[in-house]
C-alpha cells in the first residue's frame, strides 16, 4: 500500500494529508499534537481546525477515526474522566452554514499519575460520515470540564484514516435524529417528551438503512444516576422494539489500567479513557416507504434529578450492498502490540481475530490463513453464521511462533460461503507484535494477598487448556505470602489471576482491602516480572519455557515498588524489591505546585517496606516518586484526607 505524504497551508489552517492512489489509505490528520487545556470559566473549550478530505469522485471503503493522547510537553497530563467530542462543524469553506455533526466521543482518562512519555491510542470506525467527510472540513476538538489549565492538559492527534474502493454501502442521504442532553428522572418532564418518534421517508435510491446511536450516562443524583446506574434502552422502528440493552459498561478490564482515579468502576455506557464505540442497527427497507424510528429509556423519577442522557443518533440511508459474498479481516487481537489489546498480549499461542461479513448473503464459512512471517502458515477453516455487518471473534489454534524480539504477524481470508470474494482488498491484515518472554523450567510465582482474599484464584494452563497449576478461589487467606514453584516442561502457558470484584490486589477507593502484589520469579529469587496490583479484573501472563538457556528473558531491571494506602490520614506505606542494591530517592512532592517536601536517600536498597507520616501536612494531594540511578521509576499520587489544616 501507497502512502504519499503532501503538506497543505491554507490561510485559515495547517493541516497535513496523506495521499495515494486508488485503492490505497488516505491519511488526514486535523488536528497534531495539539495542546488541549479546559476553560474553567465556561466549562467547555473548542479547538477548530479546518481539513481536507477526499473529492467526492474518490470512492471510499472505509473511514477509521483515531485519536491519540499524551503529556504535554511543558505541561503533565490533566486529571479527569471528563466528556469531550470531535464534531464537522463546517462543509465547504469558512462561509458554509454550521452542521455540528458529532461523529466522535471521547471520555478522558485519570491521567494524574502518568509519566511525560506516556501516550495512547482509540481507533473507530466512522464510515457511515462518508458522505460528510469531503473535500474541505472544519474538524472541532470540544474539550470539557474544570480543573486548573496552567499546569495539565492533554496533547492530542485526531487522525482520519481513509480506504479507497467500493464501499460496502453507497450512501445516498443522513439525517441527525436526536442530539443532545436529555434530563432523566425529572417528575415534571419525562425524557420521553425530548425523545419523541421520529419519522421519515426512504428515497428513491434507498434499499438499506443503519441507525447509529452514541449515549451515556452522565450526573449524579442519590440513586448514582446517570453516571453509575445500570438502566434499559429500547429502540423502536414502526412499532416494534427491535432492541433492549442495558446502558451499562465494565470497566475493571480497561486496557488503559491503572490509572489514578476511579478508571475501574462500572458506568453508564463508558469508562475513563474510551473512545466510544456507536451502536449499529442495519435495517433492510424499500424505496419511498415511510417509516418510524423512537428511543425510549427506562422510566424512571426522582427527586432533585441530576442525572442527563447524552444521546446523539443519526439515520444513514443506502443503495443496497454493493456485494453478496465478501467478508474482510477487522482486527487481529492476538498477538499485535496495539495497546488496546495489551491484556492480552504478548502471547505465545492462540491468535484471536475479528472477521466482518460485508456481503449481503448469510456468512456461513470462509478459510483462514494465518502465520509469522518467516515462520510456515496455517489454514483454518471457520464455520458459522454471520449476518450483513456482524462481526465473529475467532480463536485460531496454534502457537504464535515468532523470533526475539518485533515480529510480523499476517492473516488473509478466502473462499467466503466457498465462492470468491467480491472484494479482496480488505481481506488480508498484518500487525507487528514482540515475542513472548521464555522462562526455564522452574519459577516461582510469588502471591501476597490482601485482605479479601475470597475474591481471588489463580491457574497456569498450558496451551491445550490444561490446567498445571491452582489456587482455586475460596481456597486463599488473608495477608498471607504464597510462594509456589513450577515446574513445567518446554511449551507455551499462561498464568492468570482473578479479582472476582474487580478491584485487583489494591484500590486506592477500597482502603478497607489493603494491598498484596503478585511476582513472577526464578528459583534463585530473581525478579522475572511485576505485575501492578492495581489491575482491575485479572492479570493475564503469557510465556514460552524452553530449555535452550541462550532465550531466556533477562530479570527484570525495574524493581517492584508499592504504595499503600493512597488516600490516608497521613501514614501510607511504600514497600520495594529490586534484583540488586541500587541507590535509591524518594521525593514526596505536593500537588499543584511540585514542591520537593521530603527526599529520602537509600544508597544501596534492594528490599525494604518504609512507613511515611504525612499527618503534619495540609490536606490536599501530593506525588511519591522513585527514583533509581536518577530516573522516575515509579510515580503515585497520595491524598492526604485529615492533615493538619
Amino acid at each position: 500500500m501507497k502512502i504519499i505524504l503532501l503538506s497543505l497551508a491554507f490561510t485559515f489552517c495547517s493541516v497535513s494529508l496523506l495521499w495515494s492512489k486508488t485503492g490505497d489509505t488516505i491519511r488526514v490528520v486535523s488536528h497534531d499534537q495539539t495542546v488541549v487545556v479546559t476553560d474553567p470559566a465556561k466549562g467547555v473549550k473548542a479547538y477548530r481546525r479546518w481539513a481536507v478530505f477526499p473529492s467526492t469522485k474518490v470512492p471510499v471503503r472505509r473511514i477509521n477515526l483515531l485519536v491519540t493522547f499524551g503529556c504535554p510537553d511543558s505541561l503533565r497530563c490533566a486529571d479527569w474522566d471528563y466528556l469531550d467530542h470531535i464534531y464537522i462543524r463546517r462543509k465547504g469553506g469558512v462561509n458554509s452554514p454550521s452542521l455540528d455533526y458529532p461523529i466522535g466521543r471521547m471520555l478522558t482518562p485519570y491521567g494524574g499519575a502518568f509519566g511525560q512519555d506516556w501516550s495512547f491510542d482509540w481507533k473507530s470506525d466512522i464510515t457511515d460520515f462518508s458522505l460528510l467527510l469531503r473535500d474541505s472540513v472544519e474538524i472541532e476538538y470540544e474539550h470539557t470540564g474544570y480543573e486548573p489549565n496552567n499546569d495539565r492538559g492533554w496533547k492530542i492527534t485526531v487522525t482520519f484514516e481513509i480506504v479507497e474502493g467500493t464501499p460496502v454501502l453507497e450512501p445516498v442521504s443522513i439525517l441527525k435524529l436526536y442530539d443532545g442532553s436529555f434530563l432523566y428522572g425529572d417528575s415534571t418532564q419525562s425524557i420521553e417528551e425530548k425523545l419523541k418518534p421520529v419519522s421519515f421517508v426512504t428515497g428513491k435510491n434507498t434499499q438499506h438503512t443503519r441507525i447509529l446511536i452514541f449515549q451515556t450516562g452522565h450526573g449524579m443524583d442519590a440513586n448514582g444516576c446517570g453516571e453509575f446506574c445500570s438502566r434499559y434502552r429500547e429502540l423502536w422502528f414502526d412499532g416494534k422494539m427491535i432492541d433492549k440493552r442495558n446502558i451499562w459498561k465494565k470497566c475493571g478490564d480497561n486496557p488503559l489500567y491503572p490509572q489514578a482515579g476511579t478508571w475501574l468502576i462500572d458506568r453508564a455506557y463508558w469508562c475513563p479513557g474510551y473512545l466510544q464505540q456507536p451502536d449499529v442497527f442495519d435495517l433492510a427497507v424499500t424505496n419511498g416507504a415511510e417509516h418510524t424510528i423512537d428511543i425510549n429509556m427506562e422510566p424512571y423519577v426522582t427527586g432533585n434529578p441530576s442525572a442527563n442522557e447524552r444521546i446523539s443518533a443519526y439515520l444513514i440511508q443506502y443503495k443496497k450492498p454493493a456485494a453478496q459474498h465478501d467478508v474482510t479481516i477487522e482486527d487481529i487481537m492476538v498477538p499485535t502490540g496495539s495497546k488496546t489489546h495489551l491484556r492480552k498480549n504478548p502471547s505465545c499461542a492462540n491468535p484471536v481475530i475479528v472477521i466482518r461479513n460485508m456481503g449481503s448473503k448469510p456468512l456461513t464459512q470462509c478459510v483462514i490463513e494465518y502465520g509469522t512471517d518467516g515462520f510456515s502458515r496455517r489454514k483454518h477453516v471457520w464455520k458459522g453464521n454471520l449476518l450483513f455487518n456482524r462481526q465473529a471473534v475467532i480463536g485460531l489454534p496454534g502457537e504464535v511462533q515468532g523470533n526475539t524480539g518485533e515480529n510480523t504477524f499476517s492473516v488473509s481470508l478466502a473462499e467466503p460461503n466457498g465462492k470468491k470474494d467480491d472484494n479482496r482488498s480488505d481481506n488480508t491484515m498484518h500487525t507487528l507484535f514482540t515475542k513472548a518472554p521464555v522462562h526455564g523450567s522452574a519459577l516461582v510465582f510469588h502471591l501476597r494477598t490482601n485482605k479479601q482474599p475470597q475474591q481471588n484464584g489463580y491457574v497456569v494452563r498450558n496451551s491445550n487448556g490444561k490446567i498445571m497449576y491452582e489456587r482455586a478461589l475460596g481456597t486463599l487467606e488473608a495477608e498471607t505470602d504464597y510462594r509456589d514453584t513450577l515446574r513445567l516442561a518446554p511449551g507455551c502457558y499462561e498464568l492468570v489471576l482473578k479479582d472476582t470484584a474487580d478491584n485487583g490486589l489494591e484500590f486506592w477507593f477500597n482502603n478497607r482491602g489493603g494491598r498484596g502484589f503478585a511476582r513472577l520469579l526464578d528459583v534463585k529469587g530473581q525478579l522475572l516480572k511485576h505485575f501492578d496490583s492495581d489491575f482491575g479484573s485479572g492479570i493475564y501472563y503469557s510465556f514460552e519455557v524452553s530449555a535452550d538457556s541462550t532465550q531466556f528473558a533477562l530479570p527484570d531491571e525495574l524493581p517492584a515498588v508499592g504504595v499503600f494506602p493512597t488516600r490516608t490520614n497521613g501514614k501510607t506505606t511504600m514497600d520495594y524489591f529490586g534484583n540488586s542494591p541500587q541507590k535509591v530517592t524518594v521525593h514526596l512532592v505536593t500537588d499543584p505546585g511540585n514542591e520537593v517536601i521530603e527526599e529520602h536517600i537509600y544508597e544501596e536498597l534492594k528490599e525494604a517496606v518504609f512507613t511515611y507520616d504525612l499527618s503534619y501536612r495540609p490536606a490536599q494531594r501530593y506525588y511519591l516518586k522513585v527514583y533509581v540511578g536518577g530516573k522516575l521509576v515509579f510515580n503515585k499520587r497520595v491524598r492526604v484526607e485529615g492533615g493538619r489544616k
